[in-house]
């Protein structure tokens, strides 16, 4: 073995260095050879190594670290096949072109050097020209190579950093997560005279869809669902702000409340409707608006008066079997500051029940690419009528779950209220 030191960089006259092939590892049983083809390659500014076997080469690439190799194919010993297939196992930071000198020139020969991990074959005796046309192509393949390299290995870390982010990221939503759910701290309350039950089933880890209810006094309370357009995180700020404007735990900062004395008693809905819209019209930062029905009920009479602001129309959900979407629309909330709305009566029979929802339900996906719609959504409720409370919006989420598309991803909140009148 001989060291032949060239100094750092693969030139040559009339050719651009590189700066690809710094090391070249000359592996050949004869001395004779080696020198041949060192002293070809004086005119290339590179350090060399020599050895006069593969077992020797071998040992020498793991502290050589040789970015090209001609190795003779016939040695004593370890073949050129052999060293090959064996420098191939060592794990490399960068891609070593590797030369098989050699008398073959049949297919299956060829064939056989390609397959244990060789680049190229010179047929000896070796020629200065065509030494530099090979040594060339290995230069270009092997810039190629490294660029290649380097552009996966800054992908590798930009894909770490990205990770980082993104779990940071995702513990921020799960907290996220919980802090909206707070916002329903129940799904179900039982009143003298009835009962109303919530769902809410974000899309991601937080949505925009908001339901909640309070109660007046004995025997009147109300109940919403609100629908804050786009998804994510920001619906979900909006909604954790329309929140605080109808909170159940604190009257006096609860829009749709009114103090009389030392009570409180429920504002008309489309009065809460208009000083919501004036304050979210009026936010220069926001840009999102909602839908929302908003109803108050009296369980005495059974009278219910509610707001439609651009939500999807209650269904009533008739004792006797007469159910029917009731409602007109209306604008949304945060369009426009000169909205008008307007409220709505409807007088619930005992046993009658009224379901409020979000366009959740009837824009879900169906099979054939169509959507449940009304239509559809009364079909889930009639299937489901036997049922009450809680049960009956679980039992209506699943039902629709089952006969949603499976390949369509659930792409919107969905939400409901369910109000069952018990005198």
């Amino acid at each position: 073995m001989q060291s032949v030191p060239r100094g750092s960089t693969l030139t040559h006259q009339g050719h651009a260095d590189t700066r690809t092939v710094r090391r070249i590892l000359i592996v050949d049983d004869s001395r004779t050879q080696r020198r041949i083809i060192s002293a070809m390659l004086a005119w290339w500014d590179v350090e060399i190594q020599e050895a006069d076997s593969g077992e020797v080469a071998l040992d020498l690439c793991l502290s050589f670290r040789p970015d090209l190799i001609l190795s003779d194919w016939m040695m004593p010993g370890m073949s050129g096949l052999d060293f090959c297939k064996k420098f191939r196992e060592i794990s490399q930071d960068s891609y070593a072109y590797f030369i098989l000198l050699t008398s073959k020139n049949e297919k299956s020969e060829v064939a056989l050097g390609l397959d244990a991990g060789a680049d190229d074959f010179m047929t000896k005796p070796v020629s200065n020209n065509e030494l530099r046309a090979r040594i060339n192509a290995g230069v270009r393949i092997l810039a190629m190579e490294r660029e290649l390299s380097n552009k996966n290995r800054l992908i590798s870390e930009k894909m770490n950093e990205l990770l980082t982010l993104y779990d940071a990221l995702d513990k921020d939503l799960q907290q996220a997560r919980k802090i909206q759910q707070a916002l329903v701290p129940k799904r179900h309350m039982k009143v003298d005279h009835g009962h109303i039950s919530l769902l809410l089933r974000p899309c991601g880890h937080v949505g925009g869809d908001l339901v909640g209810m309070f109660q007046a006094n004995r025997n009147r309370v109300a109940f919403y669902n609100i629908d804050v357009s786009g998804h994510g995180i920001t619906s979900a700020l909006v909604s954790a702000r329309v929140a605080s404007y109808l909170s159940a735990d604190f009257p006096a900062q609860n829009i749709a409340l009114e103090k009389r004395g030392s009570l409180y008693s429920l504002r008309k809905p489309e009065d809460v409707a208009k000083d919501l819209n004036a304050n979210l019209a009026a936010d220069p930062a926001g840009s999102e608006y909602l839908t929302m029905l908003l109803a108050t009920a009296d369980m005495i009479s059974g009278r219910v008066r509610y707001v439609q602001a651009g939500h999807p129309p209650p269904l009533l959900i008739a004792k006797n079997g007469q159910h029917r979407f009731i409602g007109d629309s209306g604008m949304p909330i945060g369009l426009l500051s000169a909205a008008v709305f307007e409220g709505h009566d409807v007088l619930l029979q005992p046993g009658d029940k009224l379901l409020l929802y979000s366009d959740g339900f009837t824009e879900s996906e169906m099979p054939d690419g169509s959507f449940l719609d009304s239509t559809g959504l009364l079909e889930l409720v009639i299937a489901n009528s036997n049922k009450s409370g809680t049960e009956f919006l679980d039992d209506l989420y699943w039902s629709l779950c089952n006969i949603r598309s499976n390949s369509a991803k659930a792409e919107d909140d969905i939400s409901a209220v369910l109000y069952e009148f018990r005198p």
